[in-house]
């Protein structure tokens, strides 16, 4: 952001005020604890979902073809949906690395430079490094293709 202002002899003077470049101290703790609790819910989620499926009922001789689909469906969902959370935690644990860094909350894309997120964004997305514009242009960019 930029200010005008005239000196003592009447010349204009270009005065730069620097805007918030990053998030507070007091806010980056904010989000570190979010972040922190939403890891421990989702390493739960997987220890609880993972401690139920030590059984032999899949190495066990059966005949019932439909079953047998079914589970094997159903393991394998359960496979993709542990991998998302897994994935998930990882993006946590990098929202960590840049709030250690100082710089969680700015917008990573070019077009931005730097701004901040919208609190209301980072509040419903932990991990997120894009605006809601950012995102929005790349969700259309890649429907398109």
């Amino acid at each position: 952001m930029e200010a005008k202002a005239n000196n003592a002899n009447g010349h204009a003077v270009l005065d730069v005020v620097e805007k918030t470049t990053r998030l507070s101290d007091a806010k980056l703790l904010y989000y570190k604890e979010k972040i922190l609790e939403r890891i421990d819910k989702e390493k739960r989620q997987i220890k609880f979902s993972t401690a139920k499926g030590n059984d032999t009922n899949d190495t066990s001789p059966t005949f019932k073809v439909l079953e047998e689909g079914q589970e094997t469906q159903s393991k394998e969902l359960n496979g993709k949906l542990l991998q998302r959370q897994t994935n998930f935690i990882q993006h946590l644990e990098y929202a960590l690395i840049r709030i250690g860094n100082k710089t969680y909350g700015k917008c990573d894309c070019p077009k931005c430079q730097g701004r901040l997120i919208d609190e209301e964004r980072l509040k419903s997305v932990l991990h997120t490094t894009k605006c809601c514009e950012a995102k929005n242009e790349e969700v259309h960019k890649s429907l398109k293709r």
